[in-house]
């Protein structure tokens, strides 16, 4: 079989005014904000696609919030991120390779003059000031000496033997992306603000990370860590302690079950909010916001009713915190008060994920109540905006409109059905082609989010509208199991991942679409990726409706993918009922390769070859068995990919026109 021709056709353009390949290049998006402690200006860094080096280039970008008036403060051939005021405005320390490996630099805005200050060895993360301005704070990893069992004799002089044996005695010993993961535990450090020696001030072998709060006289820091002496097995566990910064003494501030963890002082340092989840063993968890009374050490829940999750808590007043949360398929930024006052600002926090629509996006808020968020839409990606404490939003950047505002895009509805399978209200939504004729009938992708517990939305997906441009309808849900609609429905997918119920979801809202009369009936596909990719292989598992498959990155036997990949420590004990050697026929019924038998759909595979979430022998299992089976397959292998293979846009076009060209084979 040869797909070469196929997916060289889709690479050229055929129409310049719809979302084209090489387009994924041409698009940039803004993260990482900080606002000012004055709120005048905003600093984020700016995310552009370069097609030379197939990355994605990270400069920093500063925007007056009256003007909108942009500024760079460095855009060249290096890279930037962590922005982050100093207290009192008129520093910016960031992390950046400007010097060579990436360090901790300042940047006087005044003086316009920038200042390296640090020579750390290994990463650096949670890069934080303290309330005097004189320190900042941040977490890296500490290296230890690798396991030694057999004494190996000197090699002579010049010889030239193989790498000596890597000794594995952790539970925890790999990690996608990463690899191999090198032994050594994240301590906390601080170094002054005008350079010098980093100095430890944790110990032990536990990792302290997450975001650190440093008490208002700048003496101490709080911060969350795992403690226990079995950590590895005991990963929904999390306390917040307190570590001075002179004495280095720790004291353990809470200790009620479950995590504890994004602490944030107030400006006057009487109160502590921070969020707290359950250490119950279930696949999806709700954080809870909590306020101490720094006094007394006392918490009290904020509207523990509230059934959604709570992210990013900032104080903006006294008695306010802003925080994030999802809601039917829309990331919010929201108020409450100290007494459990809620008010919505804006539910367009979006844009900072390119390929699909998932719900995405951050904001960023100081003690006088400005607050600045990544702004998208269904059609572009984040911009900077900020919104008021009335709900007022102002956007300030325009990333995308040079080129998307000259392209004819897919259009975004919303779609609302009940399952088949338990008449469950369903939430999806889907894309038109461009310059859609509502009396024309079309073939359609049903795509499946991956996770399970994330949601898709209303947000801008490179992928979909390239598929969109080619003349499909592209339909998604958020299945049960989706977040952004609380514990209850997230909850309806435990055990059952994946099942017939969440088969029935996605199926009953094919037939939803085809009863609009625009969905040509004998033409529908089926995509997804990771839990999608799962979805999709037990999809095709139990009917014969779909025209051809494409499954990517999936799960096909959890009785392998569970013991082989870097997730088993949390995956096994939340979303399974006992171990795999315990509870066999559960795990042989959840995995899509009990169902191999059934399959007569073309089926695609994609995976990256590194990937350590779903092993690439995942998906060779599915492939050799759709082969002994005749069933027409093909593999596409990813190299260099881990689990995240759309992470260069060159990856990201490869699976997107890999995609288009398979499904146009059987059209």
């Amino acid at each position: 079989m040869m797909l070469v021709g196929a997916f060289a056709a889709y690479a050229a353009p055929s129409f310049a005014n719809t979302f084209q390949a090489n387009d994924v290049f041409q698009l940039e998006y803004a993260n990482s904000l900080s606002v000012s402690p004055n709120g005048k200006h905003i600093v984020y860094v700016r995310n552009s696609n370069n097609i030379m080096r197939d990355a994605t280039d990270k400069h920093l970008w500063l925007v007056n919030t009256e003007t909108g008036d942009q500024t760079p403060l460095f855009s060249d051939d290096k890279q930037y991120s962590s922005p982050i005021w100093s207290p009192s405005g008129d520093r910016i320390a960031f992390i950046s390779n400007l010097s060579g490996n990436k360090q901790i630099h300042v940047h006087y805005l005044k003086q316009n003059r920038t200042a390296k200050i640090s020579n750390v060895q290994s990463g650096v993360t949670n890069l934080t000031w303290s309330p005097d301005g004189k320190w900042l704070a941040f977490s890296q990893k500490v290296a230890e000496k690798p396991s030694v069992i057999a004494k190996m004799p000197t090699a002579p002089k010049g010889a030239k033997w193989s790498k000596p044996a890597i000794v594995i005695d952790r539970a925890y010993y790999q990690a996608d992306g990463r690899g191999l993961v090198k032994p050594g535990y994240n301590q906390l450090f601080v170094i002054p603000s005008e350079g010098g020696t980093p100095r430890q001030i944790t110990s032990g072998n536990y990792h302290h990370k997450g975001r650190l709060a440093w008490r208002q006289d700048s003496q101490a820091i709080v911060f969350s860590a795992n403690r226990i002496t079995d950590w590895e097995y005991k990963t929904l566990e999390g306390d917040l302690f307190q570590v001075d910064v002179n004495n280095l003494e720790l004291t353990q501030l809470t200790n009620a079950p479950g995590r504890e963890f994004s602490p944030q002082f107030s400006k006057n340092g009487n109160k502590l909010v921070y969020l707290q989840s359950s250490n119950a063993l279930n696949p999806y968890r709700n954080n809870i916001l909590n306020v101490m009374d720094w006094q007394t050490k006392q918490s009290s829940q904020i509207k523990p009713d509230f059934d959604r999750s709570v992210n990013q808590p900032s104080w903006i007043d006294k008695n306010t915190i802003a925080f994030s949360y999802d809601d039917f398929g829309k990331r919010k930024v929201a108020t409450i008060t100290t007494k459990g006052k809620l008010k919505d600002l804006t539910d367009t926090l979006s844009g900072t994920t390119l390929g699909r629509p998932y719900i995405s996006g951050e904001f960023s808020a100081n003690y006088q109540g400005d607050i600045a968020f990544t702004h998208g839409s269904a059609t572009k990606p984040a911009d900077v905006a900020i919104v008021s404490t009335k709900g007022k939003v102002t956007q300030l950047t325009a990333l995308n409109n040079d080129l998307l505002n000259h392209k004819t895009l897919g259009e975004v509805h919303e779609i609302n059905y009940k399952s088949s399978f338990d008449g469950e209200q369903i939430q999806g939504w889907y894309i038109t082609p461009p310059n859609f004729d509502p009396n024309k009938q079309y073939p359609m992708i049903l795509e499946i989010h991956g996770g399970p517990h994330l949601a898709y939305g209303p947000h801008f997906s490179a992928e979909l509208q390239r598929f969109a441009a080619e003349g499909y309808v592209v339909f998604y849900d958020n299945h049960r199991g989706s977040s952004s609609y609380g514990e209850r429905f997230a909850m309806l997918l435990k055990y059952k991942y994946s099942s017939k119920e969440d088969f029935a979801d996605h199926n009953s809202g094919v037939d939803a679409m085809i009863a609009k009369g625009f969905v040509n009936p004998d033409q529908v596909y089926i995509a997804g990726g990771s839990a999608g990719g799962i979805a999709t292989a037990y999809a095709i598992g139990l009917t014969d409706r779909f025209k051809a498959a494409v499954v990517v990155k999936p799960v096909i036997n959890w009785l392998s993918k569970v013991l082989t990949a870097d997730s088993g420590l949390r995956q096994i004990p939340t979303q399974f009922p006992g171990m795999p050697w315990d509870n066999v026929e559960h795990y042989w019924q959840r995995s899509p390769l009990s169902l191999v038998g059934n399959v007569t759909t073309p089926t695609m595979l994609i995976t990256g070859e590194k990937d350590l979430r779903t092993p690439m022998a995942e998906t060779e299992q599915y492939y050799q068995a759709l082969k002994l089976r005749k069933i027409d397959s093909v593999l596409v292998k990813i190299p260099g990919a881990y689990h995240g293979i759309a992470s260069k846009p060159s990856r990201m076009i490869s699976k997107i026109e890999h995609t288009l060209a398979w499904f146009e084979k059987y059209k």
